[in-house]
């Protein structure tokens, strides 16, 4: 943003508990309608959004990144370091995984799913879901979970929790 320039109106998306920076990201763009891009040029990030959507977390943030995140959604940046890993916890950014009871509770993708050693639901013990249990298709990154839906199927993640096993 150029200095002097007014600053752009945010309508404020508050984060939900146990929620991934990709998702809130995503659900934060759409409520302001802005592209992964145009987050990046407003928080001075750039390419590096489009990275953390993706759950690509290498190099780790900085807390200055968060910083500069946190001016633009105005969400507090130690809110948004509780959208991550912690340092040391080793990520899986593929597939994605999905609890289909966890978000019939709170539809929302939880950071924690996405820990290499995370095979199933602490919460429910069931194994986690890599891909629609209809039609097979891999899920998409949460920045782009609009419905709570397959995108290929059109199956609800909620409904998908019928079919999933316990470990």
């Amino acid at each position: 943003m150029e200095i002097g320039a007014e600053e752009p109106h945010v309508f404020e998306v508050e984060p939900l508990n146990g929620e991934s920076l990709s998702h809130f990201l995503g659900r934060f763009r759409r409520e302001n309608y802005l592209t992964s891009s145009q987050l990046g040029k407003l928080t001075g990030l750039g390419a590096v959004i489009l990275r953390w959507e993706k759950l690509y977390f290498n190099p780790f943030p900085t807390r200055q990144e968060l910083e500069a995140m946190a001016s633009v959604v105005r969400v507090d940046a130690d809110r948004l370091t509780q959208m991550l890993s912690s340092k040391g916890v080793t990520m899986k950014p593929r597939p994605i995984r999905l609890c289909a009871a966890c978000y019939a509770e709170q539809p929302c993708h939880r950071i924690e799913w996405q820990f290499k050693e995370k095979m199933k639901c602490d919460r429910h013990q069931l194994r986690l879901l890599t891909k629609c249990t209809n039609c097979e298709t891999p899920f998409s990154i949460p920045a782009d979970w609009v419905q709570g839906e397959c995108p290929h199927c059109f199956l609800p993640f909620t409904t998908m929790a019928k079919r999933q096993k316990s470990r």
